[in-house]
């Protein structure tokens, strides 16, 4: 089957060709258009976004189908994002991809955004698939998830409050860094080394060694009170010297990333999983991919994550998902609909 995959959930308009069937699907092409005009405003407006989607998206569209080499109508179904996200946003690629199919005579399948992510690792190494652990990571989710199979997930934790990304792109404007800010912290804070900043520390956050796996708080993620750690230590200069932003920068990765690996190997321990999935921008992070792969090697634990292109929000793993569950027989209809806030489907009891 092939399927034209469309993503407009926040600030990146795109569209990708995905061929074949289940695990063996293949990525015919793939185009994503960033909007960087919201670096000016130092994050995502969403009506600008939107706008911006009414104009990218067909021209995206067209590309996509050009670079696989493939008319239009030797598509098979469209998959488009329909939540969570920005609203309007969404509704630009739902209303395009409703529009599409119907005049094509295909099917259409609504796609979770953060669904997505789980598949996107496993269209560059077909070993990324289940059972596994997930633990996704983005500007506006952290999710740590166990995956029995495609389509049977369980929720394990999930932030309570800032996303991973979310933090990143905070701590970077109190450093005074460009939007998005995760590339650059994470480039301030290898320019400083281990062990930089006289010993600056912050305290990794939501781990305690008294936790236990029935506590609420086990698996569950909190960023906001590092947030403010770095921005105590960014205003209030030790022995009247301003603390080097570099090893600001440093210790807050190191916390952060502490925090997410620790919590991701609790629930490889608990489920018995060999195989972690990472997702989402943030997996982009070549620290949290070294510190992942270095706790859990000798637990004999494989570390998947997705290329730079694979990470951020794409087409390409919306078209995958799409596949999985057109494959299973589902359809959206003409009253597909977009929502900002939307649960993964096919969650089942932790």
């Amino acid at each position: 089957m092939r399927v034209l995959g469309i993503e407009t959930s926040c600030d990146e308009t795109s569209a990708a060709v995905v061929d074949g069937t289940g695990d063996e699907a293949a990525l015919q092409s793939l185009v994503i258009l960033s909007q960087d005009v919201h670096r000016v405003f130092g994050g995502v407006v969403p009506e600008i976004a939107s706008r911006a989607h009414l104009t990218s998206v067909q021209p995206v569209v067209a590309r996509a189908l050009a670079d696989a080499g493939v008319p239009l109508d030797s598509v098979d179904a469209v998959a488009v994002t329909h939540g969570p996200g920005l609203v309007g946003a969404l509704l630009v690629g739902v209303s395009f991809g409703k529009a599409l199919a119907h005049a094509l005579g295909v099917p259409l399948a609504g796609v979770h955004h953060m669904e997505g992510h789980l598949f996107a690792t496993s269209l560059e190494d077909r070993a990324a698939a289940p059972p596994f652990t997930a633990l996704l990571v983005s500007g506006g989710h952290t999710l740590l998830l166990d995956v029995e199979a495609w389509g049977r997930y369980r929720l394990l934790g999930r932030t309570r409050d800032d996303a991973a990304g979310e933090a990143f792109d905070k701590v970077a404007k109190l450093l005074d860094l460009p939007y998005p800010g995760g590339p650059h912290v994470e480039r301030l804070a290898a320019a400083a080394g281990p062990g930089a900043g006289d010993g600056l520390r912050f305290t990794r956050p939501m781990l305690r060694r008294d936790q236990r796996p029935d506590d609420p708080d086990y698996y569950d993620f909190s960023f906001s009170g590092l947030k403010t750690a770095v921005l105590n230590a960014v205003r209030a200069p030790r022995d009247g010297a301003p603390v080097p932003r570099a090893a600001v920068a440093r210790a807050f990765q190191d916390a952060l990333v502490g925090s997410l690996v620790e919590k991701t190997a609790r629930a490889v321990v608990a489920h018995g999983r060999t195989r972690v999935v990472l997702g989402g921008g943030v997996a982009g992070n070549r620290a949290l991919v070294a510190a992942m792969r270095d706790r859990l090697a000798p637990h004999g634990v494989t570390v998947y994550a997705p290329g730079a292109r694979l990470a951020t929000d794409n087409a390409a793993m919306i078209a995958r998902a799409g596949l999985f569950h057109l494959e299973r027989g589902e359809r959206a209809g003409l009253d597909l609909n977009a929502f900002a806030t939307l649960s993964i489907p096919g969650l089942i009891a932790a």
